[in-house]
This record gives structure tokens, sequence and C-alpha cells, in this order.
């Protein structure tokens, strides 16, 4: 889950910096190296500073999570001049935090953060644009693929107490999801705010039906966010 939040954040960089340099009049294909690469050279600046650090150290598997997440914006935006395939994010509450709020957050606003068992992140495809140009399949209609993890109250492994409290076992599990979901990015619109929202707010995977799988069932969720 962690590396995967790398993946987003280092994919979301890039977006924005290519977007910055373009507003600024640079080139295409110097805006596409130059400010996709900004999350990967920003999160890596993070990484040395953890290297350095007793309590966090370098993580080879971030480094690598950084690099992919420029790479699938960078590759896309070279062969395509757009975003076909989108990485999403979204979060609900769970319970877990009130059994470690050190670690999972002990407000609304760390637990987004924090709380992995809460986060699922997406790989959302648009279908018009791997379509022929005469589909009619709406411009803003994706499918994504999103993944989770729950059951965690600790990093490796689940702790059996937490200063002196017993803390119930719970099974670890990952989740697979498949769900429809919109790209508010592509909807046409005349108004600039509303334009300006859509980019805003386009990296939350949209509240849809979901297909839920895990190792032992499946499951169909009537809203899954």
């Amino acid at each position: 889950m962690d590396k995967l939040g790398h993946l987003t954040t280092s994919y979301y960089i890039g977006r924005l910096g290519y977007d910055a340099w373009r507003w600024a009049g640079m080139n295409e294909n110097k805006s596409i190296w130059i400010g996709g690469l900004s999350g990967f050279f920003y999160l890596t600046a993070i990484e040395i500073l953890d290297g350095f650090s007793a309590e966090w150290g370098a993580s080879t598997g971030d480094l690598v999570a950084n690099t992919m997440g420029s790479a699938l914006f960078i590759s896309q935006q070279l062969a395509w001049h757009q975003q076909k395939v989108l990485l999403k994010w979204s979060y609900h509450p769970t319970a877990f935090p009130h059994y470690r709020p050190d670690l999972l957050g002990s407000n609304s606003i760390q637990q987004v953060i924090k709380d992995y068992n809460g986060q699922t992140y997406w790989l959302s495809a648009n279908l018009r644009s791997f379509s022929c140009k005469e589909s009619r399949i709406p411009k803003w209609l994706n499918l994504a693929v999103g993944y989770r993890s729950t059951g965690m109250t600790g990093a490796g492994n689940n702790p059996t107490i937490y200063e002196g409290i017993p803390i119930p076992s719970f099974q670890r599990k990952r989740l697979l999801y498949i769900a429809p979901d919109i790209d508010l990015t592509r909807i046409h619109t005349h108004s600039t705010t509303l334009k300006w929202v859509f980019e805003a707010i386009g990296f939350l995977k949209f509240p849809l039906p979901a297909l839920e799988i895990s190792s032992q069932k499946a499951k169909f969720r009537l809203l899954y966010f």
C-alpha cells in the first residue's frame, strides 16, 4: 500500500509539473520530461533525507515506485499526448485506528493519510480513448481496477497489545475491485470554475457499484468508495 502511495504521488506531481510548464509556455517535449520527472526528483529528495534518518532509512522499493509513477505519466504523454490510464485514490473510514491511533491516526484528517485499511488505489482506463473514433461510448466513462489491504493494526504484523490494552486478532487481507469510473476531466463544460474543480478532484475514484474479490469469495457492493 505504501508503494502504491509513492507511485500515485509521483504520477500526479509529474502531471502537475507538466501542466505548469505548458502554462508557462514551454514546448510539449520539454514539459513532458522536465514536468513529468518532477515527482521522481521531489520524492527522491525525501528518500535521501530518509536515508539519513535512524527511524526510517532509505527504501529501494520506494525509489522503484517513484520511478514507475513518473514513467506512467511520461510514457502516455509521449505516445498519445493524453492520459488514457489514470491512477486514482479513494478512502472510507474504518474502525482500526481505534486500536492504534499512534500508527493509523488519532483524528479524521490523520486517518485519511495514515490508515491504509481505508484506502484503495485504482488503475482507471478511459474506454473511449481505446476504442474507434465512431464509438458511442461516453468520453468520460472509465473502467477501473482497485487494490486494497485490510485488517492491519501494524506494519509487518499485527501487535496483540497497545499501551497495556489487548488488540483483537484481525485477518490481514488483500482485496481487488472492478468498477466503472468517471473521468471528470473529460466532461465537457463551458464553465471555467467547473473545469478547475474537475481537475482538482480528478484523482478521486468516483463512488459507483463495484465487484469485490478476495481469496475466499467475490461480493457485489452497491456503492464503493
